[in-house]
């Protein structure tokens, strides 16, 4: 998922608060992802304050990824892309991280951020069309592609010369998920959109489409 925190508790001293608004704010972000681009929507762990101190929900120490992780080994089965489900669901706890599983509507390519941000630039020079990218707080840029199309990704880039463990590219399909905007990843910040889903970007490209870019701005950038 691209999540750099290493502990489930967050550094007390001065550490950001949680604004009051958020629930609402995640569940009309939740609402505009299952109407707008039908896309399937699951209710993570969310982060709360603890002696001045955010922590995970799940209130394990040791948690790697803070305020972002399923809630349960059988995440799928809260998996959904109705609406009236997901009012439901963030209204027992309008806190809750916004995750996306990926293999559904779409797969994930994920890369560092500087070298997204290069291959961007690359993609703007060639006419390549991007699709929704997002960006992490734990520096982490998400490429959405058409699903299923990351299955090649390591023979795409080993034909290139390289691998995708060498570049720091992972491609992320079925069984795996990203946290949405705007979900809260420790103190860091949120999540963000550097290229936001609109009409114009609903067709996702084809993961092949934007191996040979991201794989240059990565090789470039170790």
């Amino acid at each position: 998922m691209g999540v750099e925190e290493t502990s489930g508790v967050i550094a007390g001293v001065g550490a950001p608060p949680i604004p009051a608004q958020q629930g609402g704010i995640l569940l009309e972000s939740a609402l505009r992802y299952v109407r707008e681009r039908q896309w399937d929507v699951l209710p993570g762990a969310w982060l709360e304050i603890d002696n001045g101190a955010m922590r995970c929900s799940c209130a394990d120490f040791r948690c790697d990824a803070p305020g972002a992780h399923p809630l349960r080994r059988d995440w799928s089965v809260l998996t959904s892309g109705s609406a009236m489900m997901i009012r439901r669901l963030w209204s027992r706890e309008p806190r809750a991280s916004i995750l996306l599983p990926t293999g559904r509507a779409f797969d994930v390519l994920e890369v560092p951020e500087p070298a997204g941000c290069l291959a961007l630039a690359r993609m703007a020079r060639t006419g390549v069309e991007p699709g929704p990218v997002a960006v992490t707080p734990g520096g982490r840029m998400q490429f959405f592609v058409l699903p299923g199309s990351t299955a090649g990704t390591d023979e795409l880039v080993r034909r290139l010369g390289w691998s995708t463990a060498a570049l720091d590219l992972t491609p992320l399909g079925e069984g795996c998920f990203v946290a949405a905007p705007p979900t809260r990843l420790g103190r860091g910040g949120v999540v963000r959109w550097v290229n936001e889903p609109t009409p114009a970007n609903r067709w996702l490209p084809d993961a092949a489409e934007l191996i040979t870019p991201l794989a240059y701005a990565c090789a470039q950038e170790k």
